[in-house]
């Protein structure tokens, strides 16, 4: 099963990469992405995607194929083949 991580602002230098596409054996969920992630990209990346409890950082919103998770299963989202996940910082302006 193939999907396609997109990475924006902080997590385009933690990664050195835009988007990312990666294969697994299995459907996974959203979880279990953000935990393979964090295994591959390390510290900085966990630090920036999880607060100190280990839960996943409010501000930061995560989309599957242009959906919010939280319209969806949450972090219970099983991925399929050819799903696009957006990591998506918070938008600042004024």
């Amino acid at each position: 099963m193939k999907i396609i991580v997109k990475f924006f602002t902080v997590l385009r230098e933690i990664t050195g990469k835009r988007e990312e596409k990666l294969e697994f054996s299995n459907s996974i969920s959203v979880n279990a992405l953000l935990d393979h992630l964090s295994k591959k990209y390390g510290r900085q990346f966990t630090d920036y995607i999880y607060d100190t409890s280990g839960k996943p950082r409010g501000y930061l919103q995560f989309l599957v194929n242009g959906k919010s998770i939280t319209t969806l299963e949450d972090f219970r989202t099983r991925l399929k083949e050819g799903d696009k996940v957006a990591i998506i910082p918070p938008v600042g302006g004024g």
